[in-house]
C-alpha cells in the first residue's frame, strides 16, 4: 500500500490534541504550526511473494548495523504507544534538527525506518518518509521538529531508524517500544492484532466494508443514532480532529455490530442549532457523505436571529429531541445520542417532552467528555435523557467506549429478546 500521509508536515493530530500528549509532542505541535516542510510517508511493499523490502545498499547496511550516527545533528525522541479511541496503539517519533544545519536550498530529508515485532521479527514493516526543506538562512536559529507515526497491536517492538539529506549525511537511531493494555482492560477487543504493525490512518471518513454476518441474523436490530458533532470547547471556532475521530469511533462501533441490520443517523450541531446530515434506515453508514456534510459547519459565526432568542438553545434541543423520538412508521429498537457536553441557558420546563409520549424503546446517551473532573454535572442532553428515563455513559478514555458499548448492546438485546449479550457483541472501534 502506498501514500498513507500527504500534506503539510504535522505531528499526528491524535498526539497534538490528546490529553495523553507528551510534553515533547506538544512543543513540536507549536513549531509545526508555522512549518512549510512537506512530507509524504509511504509503507514500503515487499519486492515479491515471500521476499523482503528492497532498500538501497547504504540504508540497509545502516539499519542492520543498528549504529547511532549524527552526521546531521539530530535528536530523536520516540513517542510511546498510546491507545486511541479507534482501539489501536499509536506510536511514532519526533526528530529535532537545528535549522542552521539545514541551511541552503533544494534540500530533501529522507527518513527510512522499520518496525519489527519481537515475536515476529521476520514480519518487520518498512516505511519511507520524505521532507522537502524550504530555503533556510545560514544564521537561522531554532530547530525543525519533524514527526512520523504508525499503529501497532499489543506487543514489544524494535525500531531501526535513519534520516539522510541530499549530501548523504546520516542521522540514525534505534529504540525498543512496548504496547500493553493494563490487566483490568485485557478483555478489550482491539482493532489490530497483537504483534501487528500498520500505517497510521489518515482518512477519518473512509467507508466501512459491508458486514457480511448481517445477512444471517434471525433477530435483527434497528437503531437510531443522533450525534452532536461539536468540539469539547463550546467556544471553539473549529471541530477538532480528536473530537471528530472519537465521535466517528462511536458510529463505527455500531456500524460493525452484525446484529444491527438497519441504522438511521442524524448528525446535528448545537452551536448552529441545525441538522447537518441525515441518513434513514440504511444497512451501512455513508461515512464519506457524512464527512462532506460536516464541511458545511461554520462555528466561527453567529446568526443574529439566534442572538435575539433568549432560550434558543433549549428550544431547539427540546424540539429536535421531541421530533426525533416520536413514534413513526419505522420505530427503532433503541435511540442513542452521542456528543460532548451541551450547556443551554435556563432549564427545561417540566412538560418539555410531553409530546414524546410513552417510549417503546430505550434511550442511551454517550457523553463524550475528555475532562469529566472539570465539569462533572449533568448537561442539557443528559437532563433530557433522564426525563425520558434513559441511561447515560461518560466516554473519557478508549476503555470507556468499549465498556459502554458492551453494556448498551447488551441492554438492547435483553430488552428486545430477553437475552443477555456477551462481551463479544461489542465490535472493535476505529
Amino acid at each position: 500500500m502506498d501514500a498513507v500521509l500527504l500534506g503539510m508536515v504535522t505531528i499526528p493530530r491524535w498526539i497534538c490534541l490528546s490529553r495523553w500528549a507528551s510534553r515533547v509532542a506538544i512543543l513540536a505541535c507549536a513549531w509545526v504550526a508555522t512549518s512549510t516542510f512537506l512530507s509524504a510517508q509511504v509503507l514500503l511493499p515487499a519486492s515479491g511473494p515471500g521476499r523482503g523490502v528492497t532498500l538501497i545498499t547504504s540504508d540497509a547496511a545502516i539499519l542492520e548495523a543498528r549504529e547511532i550516527r549524527k552526521d546531521v545533528p539530530c535528536t530523536v525522541t520516540p513517542v510511546k504507544p498510546v491507545l486511541g479511541f479507534d482501539l489501536k496503539f499509536h506510536a511514532g517519533f519526533d526528530v529535532s534538527v537545528p535549522l542552521k544545519d539545514l541551511a541552503g536550498s533544494d534540500n530533501l530529508l529522507t527518513v527510512v525506518f522499520r518496525v519489527a515485532p519481537d515475536q515476529k521479527p521476520d514480519d518487520a514493516v518498512y516505511f519511507s518518509q520524505r521532507f522537502t526543506v524550504p530555503q533556510i538562512d545560514p544564521d537561522a536559529g531554532g530547530s525543525a521538529v519533524l514527526s512520523g507515526a504508525f499503529d501497532v497491536g499489543e506487543g514489544k517492538y524494535h525500531i531501526d531508524w535513519l534520516m539522510r539529506d541530499r549530501g548523504e549525511r546520516i542521522c540514525s537511531y534505534n529504540w525498543d517500544s512496548e504496547a500493553s493494555l493494563p490487566s483490568k482492560d485485557k478483555q478489550i477487543a482491539l482493532d489490530i492484532s497483537a504483534s501487528s504493525v500498520q500505517a497510521a490512518e489518515t482518512e477519518p471518513f473512509r467507508q466501512e466494508p459491508p458486514v457480511v454476518a448481517r445477512e444471517t441474523q434471525a433477530d435483527p436490530l434497528n437503531i437510531k443514532v443522533m450525534v452532536n458533532f461539536a468540539p469539547q470547547d463550546s467556544l471553539s471556532a473549529t471541530l477538532q480532529p480528536i473530537d471528530t475521530r472519537a465521535l466517528l469511533s462511536i458510529l463505527r462501533n455500531m456500524a460493525r455490530e452484525p446484529r444491527i441490520t438497519r441504522l438511521s443517523v442524524v448528525a446535528f450541531n448545537m452551536q448552529e442549532q441545525r441538522v447537518i446530515y441525515r441518513q434513514e434506515s440504511a444497512t451501512q453508514i455513508d461515512f464519506p457523505a457524512l464527512g462532506e456534510a460536516l464541511r458545511s459547519l461554520n462555528l466561527g459565526t453567529v446568526d443574529l436571529k439566534r442572538l435575539s432568542q433568549k432560550h434558543g438553545d433549549a428550544e431547539f434541543l427540546t424540539s429536535f429531541i421531541t421530533q426525533e423520538m416520536k413514534d413513526g412508521k419505522d420505530r427503532p429498537d433503541a435511540v442513542i445520542i452521542a456528543g460532548p457536553k451541551v450547556t443551554v441557558e435556563g432549564s427545561f420546563p417540566q412538560d418539555s417532552f410531553k409530546e414524546v409520549g410513552d417510549l417503546k424503546f430505550p434511550v442511551f446517551y454517550m457523553n463524550y467528555n475528555l475532562n469529566p473532573q472539570i465539569n462533572p454535572w449533568r448537561d442539557a442532553i443528559g437532563s433530557a435523557v433522564k426525563t425520558l428515563k434513559g441511561a447515560e455513559f461518560t466516554i473519557s478514555r478508549p476503555r470507556d467506549l468499549f465498556f459502554a458499548w458492551t453494556e448498551i448492546i447488551g441492554r438492547i438485546v435483553k430488552l428486545k429478546f430477553g437475552k443477555t449479550a456477551t462481551a463479544s457483541a461489542a465490535a472493535p472501534v476505529r
